[in-house]
């Protein structure tokens, strides 16, 4: 007797894509918050940067092949900050669809209020999410 095959209703269906949905735009909030907060020490600008640059290039002009390998890969790192310093990541935009899922993604998967905190949302953004610190 062959195996019966096993379907899922469209519910279910639904219930999935709903939970791949609020994954997703979760961790894109998150990961744009990560990319905004503020970092220690003196903040680099893309003009600071490209003055890096220029003295890395002078510097290949007589370095050794040992230094060379490091000036070059010192040149890749501030090429990617570089890009890295003109991409802005616009949070505002992501915040409609994170207040919108996080309710639901943080009651099935048990995230606390102060987990989302330490994760550095907003208590605002949580407080229109309808996470509160007694409970989702």
């Amino acid at each position: 007797m062959p195996p019966k095959k096993r379907t899922m209703s469209d519910a279910h269906k639904a219930a999935l894509a709903e939970g791949r949905n609020e994954s997703r735009y979760v961790s894109a909030y998150l990961k744009a918050i990560e990319a905004n907060r503020p970092k220690r020490g003196r903040k680099r600008t893309p003009e600071s940067i490209r003055k890096q640059l220029a003295k890395v290039d002078e510097q290949l002009q007589n370095a050794d092949p040992l230094q060379a390998l490091n000036l070059r890969q010192q040149r890749i790192d501030l090429q990617q900050a570089l890009l890295k310093a003109n991409t802005t990541v616009d949070v505002k935009s992501l915040e409609g669809d994170f207040i919108r899922a996080a309710k639901g993604y943080s009651q099935r998967k048990g995230i606390s209020y102060s987990v989302w905190r330490e994760m550095g949302v907003p208590a605002d953004v949580l407080k229109r999410a309808g996470i509160t610190r007694g409970g989702s």
